[in-house]
């Protein structure tokens, strides 16, 4: 039974993405493809870290990170997900369901401020680049990275405690493809303006902070750039922090859209969809994104494959 005692709903039903038969197959195949995707290129990309020295520095110990929170937030959605695509009912249990929902804040939260971390290390390495290495040490990588995971773990017990505070009667029905904070305060027969309240300041802290940290480091790195003499080295700075640019605004694009826009513009159906984009594109394409323009990240696989075929 749920914690509280009022509350009548042991388990909930996940009404998934779409209600289509003919659609569910081919969904299936297509978000199993998408995880088969995430998990090898972010796994990739911490092993990768891990084997090769010359990738042990801040940048990638920040994309160590992100590739680690990408994988694991894939992990407590997508499926969860596959499932209903299936079956007749995608049921979870109210247990399951508030696990589900801190873990994702949990890892949703910490990717949005190890973004701005990446974004301080590259505002380091471009405006301060003499200075880089004493900058940039290991006790101020170690405090970054407490900072991380440390508003993770805030984000998720705020979001939790909040839902968790509610009361659920007899609808059990989810009107989403996991267990999302606004599809269940819409399901709750006591939400309260205080809830939604709660929601909306929390998300604008997980996403107000970073973003400021982000654009007010990219504000001085671009007056850094434009002062550089050489056209190569200009090209060469745009290209370090372009692959981190488009993560930024794919993420927090989509979870902006997603968490602060008026219901009375987007109602919960299509809302589920907007969070497709940065619950199961954004961590599929990261790995993409940092490898592919990434020239440490090439010769690293380079390596890692010779030594394989090799031995």
């Amino acid at each position: 039974m749920a914690a509280d005692n009022t509350s009548c709903v042991t388990e909930f039903i996940l009404l998934g993405l779409t209600d289509q038969p003919g659609l569910q197959l081919p969904l299936f195949f297509l978000f199993l493809g998408f995880y088969t995707v995430t998990v090898v290129g972010n796994l990739g990309l911490v092993i990768l870290i891990v084997l090769n020295s010359h990738l042990h520095t801040p940048m990638y110990l920040f994309l160590f990170n992100l590739s680690f929170i990408d994988f694991s937030y894939s992990s407590a959605i997508i499926p969860k997900m596959l499932v209903s695509f299936v079956s007749k009912k995608n049921i979870i249990s109210y247990t399951g369901c508030m696990t589900q929902l801190f873990f994702f804040c949990f890892f949703v939260v910490s990717e949005s401020f190890i973004l701005s971390a990446m974004a301080y290390d590259r505002y380091v390495a471009i405006c301060k680049p003499l200075m880089y290495t004493v900058t940039m040490s290991p006790q101020l990588c170690l405090f970054l990275l407490l900072g991380v995971y440390g508003m993770g773990v805030w984000g998720a017990i705020a979001h939790t405690g909040n839902i968790l505070s509610l009361i659920f009667c007899a609808d059990n029905l989810v009107n989403h493809y996991m267990c999302d904070i606004l599809p269940l305060l819409e399901l709750s027969c006591n939400s309260s303006y205080l809830n939604t309240l709660v929601v909306f300041t929390v998300v604008a802290v997980d996403i107000g902070i970073p973003i400021v940290t982000i654009f007010l480091s990219y504000v001085f790195v671009l007056s850094s750039i434009f002062h550089i003499n050489s056209t190569e080295g200009r090209s060469k700075a745009f290209s370090t922090c372009s692959s981190h640019i488009i993560a930024v605004s794919l993420f927090f694009g989509s979870g902006t859209f997603a968490y602060l826009r008026p219901p009375s513009i987007i109602p919960l159906d299509q809302g589920k969809v907007c969070t497709l984009f940065y619950t199961i594109v954004v961590p599929m394409l990261n790995p993409l994104i940092y490898s592919l323009r990434n020239k440490d990240v090439k010769l690293a696989m380079k390596k890692t494959l010779g030594r394989i075929t090799f031995s």
